[in-house]
């Protein structure tokens, strides 16, 4: 055998009588296969696929199968590959996707229409594997975590303009203007001092000319301004995006970005998202009772508990969620502590008593309720309770309990109370719980952030996020899903399952 510097192959002229099968290249534990078995198990047409139901004596050039474009981002968003012209290439390139396409090469043009059109069909494809794992055994179905995540837009922070921002807009428009409106007057003051055989001797334009035009742009850039500023006030809204219609400015934890707060649920068991939804609103105060309601139905569960951090805590969402028969366990807002700062008494030195609807105070003095109802700032309804004057004005706490210009305490309880006081009570011993929060509902952005790199959006506008959102989660799932189970395990379960999934569907 002859000596050789390093291992060679074969020529790429070696002709061959029987040429290779792509079948070959892909083994027969690929993780490709579970895609193509996923989606050739699913009823795209009952899912809202456009194309699905297409029949076969419609004439005209045939369109691609949605089957074979959501293989192909399935493929993608769970190999990093997001962009439709990246997506193209590879499908043309690449062995797995070759194979799983049978050779198919859809152009980068149908691949970005296929996700813009179809961003309602990809959610219910995502809610169809909760469906599916619920199914496989892979959720508990009893604790949630929920927690919200800023992902960028596809905007700049410079292309969102808010109320003060165009305002310090028009302002600065209106210096500049008047500066140009200046200068053009010392130039007319400048030309008139001349003699008259200077003035005829010009083109009549100078440098007037030129600060006209610029002065003309600016007042169209301020009347564009201001036209912007009157549809905020009009649709009384806060921002607007001139590129991107509904990201938002949004600030959390110190980081602010041009994008939308990506809010989900998370089971306990698995880590896997049963229930998310993409919001345009930095704050996660009104998110607690919806997020956990559509937990519930995507579970089948009569119960749920629902874990979230201090900045979900409201007290409607609070009883919104107790209606619903859901247990929320939220950590309550230390506050500004004022009234401990000033050193008087704070509402909780006055203690309730239920059977007499009346509080007690530190002095043990009773405090009745009024018959008239009031609504505090942020809307709610409440009883206000009020002791007798003449008692608070003799007593010795008195320093400690009122300010120099009140006659007597008065107290207000929501009409709601006792639900924020078995919240209360329950978040006495739910220490273990919220130590695990975080650990649950941190996984899936970990995963998605910090594994794969979607820390942004490629497509504009609510529906279309929502929908590539809704392929992000998919991918997670499923990914997670497969390597519980293994791939043998994940094929067998699909066959025994999808047909049930479908009928709930």
């Amino acid at each position: 055998m002859a000596n050789r510097t390093f291992k060679t192959g074969e020529s790429r002229e070696q002709p061959s009588l029987l040429p290779a099968r792509i079948e070959d290249y892909v083994g027969p534990d690929n993780p490709v296969r579970a895609i193509d078995s996923f989606v050739c198990a699913l009823d795209l047409a009952k899912l809202g696929f456009g194309h699905a139901d297409r029949g076969a004596e419609e004439v005209g050039q045939p369109p691609y199968d949605p089957a074979d474009l959501l293989k192909l981002y399935l493929y993608g968003y769970i190999n990093q590959v997001r962009s439709s012209r990246r997506l193209e290439r590879e499908a043309g390139r690449n062995l797995e996707l070759i194979w799983l396409l049978k050779g198919l090469r859809p152009g980068y043009r149908t691949i970005a229409n296929f996700r813009k059109e179809n961003w309602k069909a990809l959610k219910a494809a995502s809610r169809s594997f909760v469906l599916l794992a619920r199914e496989l055994g892979l959720v508990g179905g009893t604790i949630v975590a929920i927690d919200g995540s800023l992902f960028h837009g596809d905007a700049s922070k410079a292309s969102i303009f808010t109320r003060k921002r165009l305002g310090e807009q028009i302002a600065r428009l209106d210096q500049e203007i008047e500066a140009y409106r200046k200068s053009l007057e010392d130039n007319d003051a400048a030309e008139a001092k001349k003699p008259g055989k200077d003035r005829a001797g010009g083109d009549g334009r100078g440098d007037g000319g030129d600060i006209g035009a610029k002065v003309a742009a600016l007042m169209a850039k301020r009347s564009r301004a201001e036209t912007d500023l009157a549809r905020l006030e009009e649709n009384d809204e806060t921002q607007m995006s001139l590129t991107d219609p509904d990201a938002r400015l949004l600030v959390k934890n110190g980081q602010g970005i041009a994008g939308y707060n990506v809010q989900t649920a998370v089971d306990d068991k698995h880590k896997l998202i049963v229930a998310s939804e993409v919001v345009n609103d930095s704050s996660d105060v009104r998110q607690l009772s919806a997020m956990a309601k559509a937990a519930k139905e995507a579970l089948g569960a009569e119960t749920l508990q629902a874990l979230a951090d201090e900045g979900y805590y409201s007290s409607v969402e609070l009883k919104a969620c107790e209606d619903e028969g859901i247990i929320a366990y939220v950590p309550l807002p230390e506050g500004n502590a004022r009234l401990e700062k000033q050193g008087r008494f704070a509402l909780k030195d006055f203690n309730y008593d239920g059977a007499t609807d009346t509080y007690r105070c530190p002095a043990g003095q009773s405090l009745h309720p009024l018959k008239s109802r009031q609504k505090n700032t942020s809307g709610r309804i409440e009883i206000r309770y009020t002791a007798r004057g003449a008692i608070c004005r003799a007593c010795p706490l008195k320093v400690r309990c009122l300010s120099p210009t009140t006659a007597y305490r008065t107290i207000g309880r929501w009409e709601h109370e006792d639900v924020l006081e078995r919240h209360r009570a329950r978040m006495q011993g739910a220490g273990e719980l919220m130590r695990r929060r975080s650990g649950i509902v941190e996984h899936p952005f970990g995963t998605l952030k910090c594994r794969a790199g979607y820390r942004h959006f490629l497509v504009r506008g609510f529906d279309k996020v929502r929908g590539e959102w809704s392929l992000m989660a998919l991918c997670y799932n499923f990914t997670r899903a497969l390597n519980i189970l293994g791939f043998d395990g994940f094929l067998a379960a699909l066959a025994k399952t999808l047909a049930v999934c479908r009928c709930i569907l």
